[in-house]
């Protein structure tokens, strides 16, 4: 074990990683890594006011996360807003539950990225699905993000 030296950063790179936050990557990059079922994929606008949503959500313990879970709740006939991630590989893990989604009426979209929502969860670990209930402390922004999706075009 030994120690490695840093290279010295130049002072435009410094100010680019403090402004830009270091590792995080920006939408397009997010984009180049989804797989080719995840119709309908949300926009930067709407991948972000569902990330908001959700972090409301956790706060008050009102989601369902992960598959088995997301899965099982859907099957009992809880109402909400599904949220799945694009980049889940493979995809024969959650591919059936867009379907499941459509015949229950309940709206989804994908989102870019598992890890940043599983942030957004408030968790350390990447999470592929989460399921939004509604709730009277975030509602303006359910009912906001309830729209956009349910206008978002389903795949054919």
């Amino acid at each position: 074990m030994t120690k490695v030296k840093k290279e010295k950063v130049s002072a435009e790179e410094a100010a680019a990683a403090a402004t830009g936050g270091g590792n995080e990557k920006s939408y397009q990059e997010l984009i180049a890594n989804v797989n080719p079922v995840s119709q309908p994929l949300a926009s930067r606008k709407l991948s972000k006011k569902l990330y908001k949503c959700v972090k409301k959500a956790a706060k008050v313990k009102n989601i369902r996360r992960g598959v088995k879970e997301v899965q099982k709740f859907i099957n009992k006939g809880e109402k909400g807003i599904v949220v799945l991630a694009g980049d889940t590989l493979p995809i024969d893990v959650y591919c059936h539950l867009p379907i499941m989604c459509e015949d229950r009426n309940l709206p989804y979209a994908y989102i870019p990225s598992k890890v940043d929502l599983g942030s957004s969860a408030g968790s350390k670990r990447p999470t592929c699905v989460i399921l939004i209930k509604p709730h009277d402390d975030y509602q303006d922004a359910y009912d906001e993000c309830l729209g956009e999706v349910s206008n978002l075009p389903k795949p054919i």
